[in-house]
């Protein structure tokens, strides 16, 4: 029996799993973060021509922040430390991280950063746009939400 040869198409196919792992792991951090979430508009991401991943967010956390809040949170049971590390400067706007072996580049636009997320009220705040039980003469938060 022939040993087992590896061949380019698996090679790709290899990589390719360990980018969608990547992937997920990092979304499964920021999906777990109430805070994150709750503090972002328009949160997208797309996969880059050299198979890296771009993550952009409008106001919420500073990238600087989130890139720590990754490399504190993205482990593996298996691995003794951190899947994360800093690919490249970051700051307020942008932030690269190597995950796994893959490139993410996080972008924030308009960032306000945690600190300020916490003590701004904002119509987009998941917690305040479901209560219902205050009433004012202003539209409520959900209606401006919905649309209402």
């Amino acid at each position: 029996m022939r040993g087992f040869r590896r061949t380019r198409s698996s090679d790709d196919e290899l990589s390719s799993a360990r980018r969608y792992e990547a992937f997920g792991r990092v979304m499964a951090v920021l999906a777990t973060k109430a805070d994150f979430i709750e503090a972002c508009r328009d949160l997208t991401w797309w996969r880059g021509a050299d198979h890296s991943w771009h993550i952009e967010w409008r106001d919420g956390p500073y990238a600087a922040e989130v890139a720590a809040l990754l490399a504190e949170h993205v482990r593996d049971p298996d691995f003794d430390g951190s899947l994360v590390t800093v690919a490249g400067p970051g700051g307020n706007a942008s932030a690269i991280l190597d995950v796994m072996g893959v490139r993410f580049e996080l972008h924030a636009v308009d960032p306000m950063g945690s600190a300020r997320v916490h003590v701004r009220p904002g119509f987009w705040r998941l917690a305040e746009a479901l209560d219902t039980t205050r009433r004012t003469n202003a539209r409520q938060p959900w209606e401006e939400l919905l649309g209402g």
